[in-house]
Parts: structure tokens; C-alpha cells; sequence
């Protein structure tokens, strides 16, 4: 038990200066930095709900807080020994039990307290552990932050052994306008910070007091170290630039996020490339732009790309002009490569470089790409016929679909896999369905990504995700832990999201069977555990999805129990169950499913058996059976067209019949027969159940949301 008092407050300032930060990780570093260090603070009884921002550069990580305890507080601690009862011989001598706990206390017996409970009487020790100085809590606090921060590859610099994503070169810890005098990562804390590399006028600068920071680094050093002040900044500049042009500027958020974390002052620039280079495929220049040079690119009104990019820069340049017409240099000699290499790669047609990926590894035991692709033949047409797609589409598209890979344009730009094929199969006058489809089997790429669209492209990109997955399972490549190099996790999670979002009826062990059938006719058969062993996997990632969309782990569960193999019907079990579970029966026929369970897992011997309805005599399990009897004839038809919702409400209504079934009746009878005959009962009525999902896996609301 212990009491605080109240200190004095004021507010703290760190900032780590650093060498230039990776721009990718800057703002994850910098929540995490801001996160971490309230955290320690918090535990060390230095802080209290106090308001908090975090600030990020290319050269510095920083967090102000507004109200910092200068001293932790003092503690009130009551340390219990002996009961009262215990605590004296019957001469009224102190017994060798409180002598030892006085001694260990380091008083006198004179100096203990007695408590009363509701359970007797004990005798105490009170004391005060005065608060430690701020001075002496924040450093360490500053350093657990500092351990805890995500960085997968630390390094060390200089002559000591601290390590971090980059070397550090100043550190300042301010609690008000006092310095915390302590030592991290090798560096002493004080109060200079340092501005713009190249637009402050002073080397060093001076923070008087910490909520001067934000101020005194943007007057003196010309450094704006809010970053979604930087960002907004940016906005407003490209906008207004992207206007000139009479188009508009294309501001991702992941590329809006970088340039950000580039720069300590943005200025922004207008710059134009030759409009010759618009007859190459737009992909190929704006991969140019954004993912290589860090520039916006500019679109008109039908989204046609226009031939101006705007740059982002960390200085104000006296010759700004000089600075664009760089910027237009190097950009031009890029697009003069994409030229040369889709002018070199158009000249030769598609199909002709399908012969080139027998010299392309897909995997040591697996074969070649070219060895790939006619299993994606034989896949895809196996899929088609499971989906009524094409087949004669769906298997020139599994031809094609790598052969862009072995391209001077995907050589050179890696990130234009796919979209270069769709390209020039387009020039080869291959049909629109298969030029799509050779771009869209790469697609979903990542989480949230978007999938394809054409019925070719989603039967393509069931057919490669599930090659990948079975092959690497054969070659003994399968995720553990934490690790998964060939995202396969990702894999099975794009096959399920085709699945359900388009609507596709097919199980997941009809894929990884059409896949096995094309590995064995490959000489590269799969055993049986193989296969089983993929087809788990790719049900696994159930849960991670569902639980993204915000559906409960019992929910998840309760469908699971029942078979995931089947992904549009377990979304649409899940969707159903996640509904009934706020009926105001479900609760109760929940717990009905539980008390059943285990019943019959006592029982098992007799879960199986056929009701005999003469042996029914008591009219709650003569209406038990009735009611059940009805219900499956009502909702076959519900279950057989995948209306699980409509099917739950109708068994909702057996909630007031199955209460009644457990208020009257005697399950486990004396008599074996009849006892036999109710099991067989309740058996029944959980099957019926069990055709949607494992409702006595359901929780109480309170404790599946916690």
C-alpha cells in the first residue's frame, strides 16, 4: 500500500541529434521514441496524463512534455508482519515472530502499528521513502526508450560500444531551463541543439527553456520540426505548383511521408521532361518519378500524366533555376533509359521470351520459371473449369504471364513486373483479357492492396499464389516463427481475400489439390502431409484477417471448430455468427451448446445414436424433438444457399423449448435406454447447430471485446 504526494512540475525536452535518419523509418522511430519515454517516465512516478507531442527531422528525434514531476514521489509504504494473536507469549513477552519482523524492518517493536481487517488483527511497519530527484530518473528513462525503439540493424561509430540506427552528436535534456545532467548512447546532455545544415547561421543553438523548442529551432535554425507541420507545408507548396500546370499533383501517402523525412525545410520545384517521353508506358515514368527520384508527378483532369514533376528540396537556393534544371537532367537520362528499353523490348513479341525462363531459377527444387509456368498452364485451366472462367484465356495468360521478367524495362525496373507484360501484349495483339491478366496476377501485393478485377486475372492469381505455396511446402520452405522470405503468409492471405471479396465458390483443398495434380505431373509429387500441411496454413490466416476487420476471437473460433477449408462460406458462417451473437437468445443458447458439450464429451458413447421418438414421455423432450425436427426441415434451405444468418434466427427460436428441455428433464437417467435415447437427443440438437458453427464457443460480450 502506498500514498503520493504532490511535486513541483515542469516540462521536459529530449532531443537525440543524429546523422541523417532513414527516411522510411523516420516517423515510425519517432512514435516509437514519444511512446517509449512516457512510458519509462510514467513508471518512474515522474509523470501524469500530461499533454505530449513528438517532433522528427532527417537529423533529430525529440519529445516535449508538458508537466514533469522534478522529483518522484515520495512513497508511503506499509509493510504487514505477524497477526496480533501471534505476536505475544501468554507472559505478554514479544514471540521470536515479531522480534524478527521488527528487526527486518530496522525499529522497535515500540515503533509498530497495529491493522484491523475483516479477518483479524496484524501487526504493521509504516514508513516514508522520500521521492528521487528527476535528475537521477530521466537519463536511464531516456535509455530504456532508446533499447526499446524498432530498429532491426543497430550500429556502433567512434571509439565506444553505444549503438543506434545512426551516429549520434548531440544530445539535449531539458526538465524547464534546468539541464539533466546525464549520459547517453556516449553523449553528455546540455542544452545546444543545432539547426539546418546549411540555412542556420549559428553552428549551435541554444534552447533556454524546453517549451521554447519548437520556436527557438525554427527562428534561429531554420528547421521545422514538426513533422506534420513539414508535411502540411509540402501539400500546400505541390498543390499550388501542380496548379500552375493546370493539372493536379499525385501525393501518396507513403511518398508524401518520405520526402518529409528528407527534409528539415521544404521548398518545392517545378520541373518539366520531355513530352516525347509520353508515348512510354506511364508506369514506367512514374516509378521513375516517385520511386526513384522522390518526385510528385502531375495529371490532368482524365488522369493522363503530363510532362511536369514537382521536386522537394532542403534548401532555398539563390539559383533555383540551377537546382530545377539539375533536378530535369537527371530525371530526362532516366527516362531515356525506360525509352531505349521499351523501344529494345517491343521488338521482340512476348511469346518469344517465354523459352528464356528455363534460365531462370523460380527454386532449387522446384525448377526453373519455365518449369513455373506450365504448371500455372495446367492450374489455371483447373481453376477456370472450378470457376466457369475461360480456359483458353486463362492459359495463354499463364503462358505469358513471366515472360516480362526476363524484359530489359523489368530488368532495369523491377517494380513494372506485370505491367510491362500487359504492355507488350497489348503490342503483340494478344487479347484484352490476357494482357490484363498478366498485370493483375500480381495482384494483391501487399495488405489493403487492391485485387484483380477480370475473371483471367483472378483465376492467374489464385494459380500463382498457390503454386508458390505448395511448391515451397514441398521443398521444406515453409514460414517459422517470425520469419517468412518468400511472403507466403501474404500469399495465402491474397488467395483467401479473392476468394471472399469476389465471390469465388471453390475450397481451398480443391486448389492445393489442381496444384498437387500439376507438381505430380511435373515429376515433383506432394504426400499427402504436404498437401495437408499447406492447406492449414492457408487456413490460418483466418484469424489474422478477421481479427484486422474487427471480429471477435471467439466469433473466429466458433466458425474454425466447424472447418475453414472454404472461404466464402466461412465469411459468410463468421459474418452470421458475429450477427447472432447480439440476439437476445444467443446468450442463452450459448450456454445450452456448452452445457451439451459437455455432456456428450462424458458421453461420447452414445452421441451418435438415432432418437427413438416412442421413448420421448416427457413433454418437454417430446417438444424438444418436435421443435428440433421442424427447424432442420426450415432451414435446410437457408444453410443450402449460405443464408447462415436467416438459419440462426430460426434457431433462436429454440431458446424458449430448450430451456424448458433442462428445467424439466433428467438427462443422464437412470435407466441406460433412456438415458441413451436424451443424449441422442441433444446430440441432435447440437448437429444442428453445428451445421453453421460451434456456438458454445461463444464468450460473454464483456470478455471477448477486452
Amino acid at each position: 500500500m502506498s500514498k503520493q504526494t504532490i511535486q513541483k512540475r515542469a516540462p521536459l525536452l529530449v532531443e537525440l541529434g543524429t546523422e541523417e535518419l532513414p527516411p522510411a523509418a523516420l516517423k515510425t522511430l519517432a512514435i516509437a521514441f514519444h511512446e517509449h519515454l512516457l512510458n519509462a517516465l510514467g513508471e518512474a512516478g515522474l509523470l501524469h496524463e500530461a499533454h505530449s507531442r513528438w517532433f522528427a527531422t532527417p537529423r533529430r528525434l525529440a519529445v516535449l512534455i508538458e508537466d514533469v514531476a522534478t522529483k518522484g514521489a515520495a512513497q508511503s509504504i506499509e509493510k504487514r508482519g505477524p497477526a496480533l494473536a501471534a505476536a505475544y507469549d501468554d507472559t505478554g513477552q514479544p514471540t521470536k515472530a515479531v522480534l524478527g519482523f521488527a528487526r527486518s524492518c530496522g525499529v522497535d517493536i515500540d515503533a509498530l502499528d497495529t491493522l484491523e481487517t475483516d479477518k483479524g488483527k496484524w501487526l504493521i511497519h509504516r514508513s516514508v521513502t522520500p521521492g528521487v530527484a528527476a535528475k537521477d530518473l530521466i537519463g536511464p528513462c531516456i535509455q530504456v526508450a532508446i533499447e526499446k525503439l524498432p530498429i532491426p540493424k543497430r550500429m556502433r561509430w567512434g571509439n565506444h560500444d553505444s549503438e543506434f540506427v545512426r551516429p549520434v552528436h548531440w544530445l539535449v535534456v531539458l526538465l524547464g531551463r534546468q539541464i539533466m545532467p546525464c549520459n547517453v548512447l556516449g553523449i553528455a546532455a546540455g542544452r545546444k541543439s543545432r539547426g539546418h545544415r546549411f540555412m542556420s547561421p549559428n553552428a549551435e543553438i541554444a534552447i533556454v527553456q524546453a517549451q521554447d523548442y519548437e520556436e527557438t529551432l525554427g527562428a534561429e535554425g531554420a528547421v521545422v520540426v514538426d513533422f506534420d507541420a513539414r508535411k502540411k507545408s509540402i501539400e500546400q507548396q505541390v498543390n499550388r505548383l501542380a496548379k500552375k500546370t493546370g493539372g493536379r499533383a499525385i501525393m501518396t501517402p507513403a511518398l508524401l511521408d518520405t520526402v518529409t523525412a528528407l527534409v528539415e525545410k521544404p521548398f518545392a520545384l517545378l520541373g518539366t521532361f520531355d513530352p516525347g517521353y509520353l508515348k512510354i508506358p506511364a508506369e514506367a515514368l512514374i516509378s521513375s518519378m516517385r520511386d526513384h527520384q522522390k518526385y510528385f508527378h502531375v495529371v490532368d483532369d482524365n488522369d493522363a500524366l503530363l510532362p511536369f514533376f514537382i521536386t522537394v528540396s532542403n534548401i532555398r537556393s539563390s539559383s533555383p533555376n540551377r537546382v530545377r534544371s539539375g533536378n530535369e537532367r537527371v530525371l530526362n537520362a532516366r527516362l531515356a533509359d525506360a525509352q531505349f528499353f521499351w523501344k529494345t523490348d517491343s521488338l521482340q513479341p512476348l511469346e518469344s521470351r517465354v523459352d528464356q525462363l528455363k534460365h531462370v531459377l523460380f527454386h532449387h527444387a522446384l525448377g526453373s520459371l519455365a518449369d513455373k509456368t506450365r504448371r500455372l498452364e495446367s492450374i489455371a485451366v483447373g481453376i477456370a473449369a472450378v470457376i466457369d472462367a475461360d480456359p483458353v484465356a486463362c492459359q495463354r495468360a499463364a503462358t505469358l504471364c513471366k515472360a516480362d521478367l526476363v524484359s530489359g524495362m523489368v530488368g532495369e525496373f523491377p517494380e513494372m513486373q506485370g505491367t510491362m507484360g500487359k504492355y507488350l501484349a497489348r503490342h503483340d495483339k494478344e487479347p484484352a483479357t490476357v494482357s490484363t491478366a498478366i498485370e493483375e496476377h500480381y495482384l494483391p501485393r501487399y495488405a489493403g492492396d487492391a485485387l484483380p478485377e477480370s475473371a483471367v486475372g483472378r483465376v492467374l492469381a489464385l494459380a500463382d499464389r498457390i503454386d508458390s505455396l505448395l511448391g515451397l511446402f514441398i521443398a521444406a520452405e515453409e514460414p517459422s516463427g517470425e520469419k517468412d522470405p518468400y511472403g507466403l503468409r501474404r500469399a495465402a492471405l491474397g488467395i483467401i481475400r479473392i476468394l471472399v471479396d469476389k465471390k469465388l465458390d471453390i475450397d481451398i483443398s480443391t486448389l492445393v489439390t489442381i496444384a498437387s495434380d500439376a507438381y505430380a505431373a511435373g515429376g515433383c509429387p506432394a504426400t499427402p502431409e504436404v498437401v495437408n500441411r499447406c492447406q492449414l496454413f492457408i487456413a490460418d490466416r483466418y484469424r489474422a484477417l478477421y481479427h484486422s476487420m474487427g471480429f471477435a476471437a471467439d466469433e473466429i473460433s466458433a466458425v474454425i471448430a466447424i472447418g475453414a477449408s472454404h472461404p466464402l462460406d466461412f465469411d459468410r458462417r463468421l459474418r452470421a455468427v458475429a450477427t447472432f451473437r447480439s440476439h437476445p437468445d444467443a446468450a442463452g443458447l450459448a450456454a445450452a451448446n456448452k452445457r451439451i458439450r459437455n455432456i456428450l464429451r462424458k458421453n461420447k458413447s452414445n452421441e451418435n445414436q438415432t432418437v427413438n421418438a416412442d421413448l420421448l414421455s416427457d413433454p418437454a423432450e417430446i417438444a424438444l424433438f418436435s421443435a428440433l425436427t421442424e427447424t432442420a426441415t426450415a432451414i435446410q434451405p437457408d444453410i443450402e444457399k449460405g443464408d447462415f444468418q436467416a438459419a440462426l434466427r430460426s434457431l433462436a427460436g429454440l431458446r424458449a423449448t430448450v430451456d424448458q428441455f433442462f428445467d424439466d428433464v433428467m438427462v443422464l437417467a437412470d435407466d441406460s435406454v433412456i438415458r441413451a435415447n436424451r443424449l441422442a437427443l441433444v446430440n441432435n440438437m447440437h448437429q444442428l447447430f453445428l451445421g453453421i458453427a460451434d456456438i458454445s464457443l461463444l464468450q460473454d460480450q464483456e470478455s471477448t471485446h477486452d
